[in-house]
């Protein structure tokens, strides 16, 4: 089953760039869009206070929320970060 799209297009962006890096976002109940979860969660990515990221439905500022979600993505340290692109 596909994920329902984010309603602010360029979140919706950075959640594509987020899918095709291995990322996976699941909808959330509450005050959260949703929640993206990195693929790796080793002991060796740093992300293990990134793993799990929110996804506002509202931010304050979606460009700069969009540019967080591609941040975490693009400084995750997992096993595969070579086959990265970047954005």
């Amino acid at each position: 089953m596909a994920r329902s799209r984010h309603k602010n297009k360029v979140i919706e962006q950075a959640l594509s760039h987020a899918e095709a890096c291995g990322w996976r976002i699941e909808p959330a109940s509450g005050h959260a869009w949703g929640r993206m979860y990195c693929p790796f969660n080793d002991q060796n990515c740093r992300c293990g206070e990134f793993c799990i990221t929110s996804i506002w439905s509202t931010p304050r500022n979606a460009e700069n929320h969009a540019k967080q979600i591609r941040r975490v993505v693009d400084n995750c340290t997992g096993e595969d970060s070579s086959s990265r692109g970047g954005s």
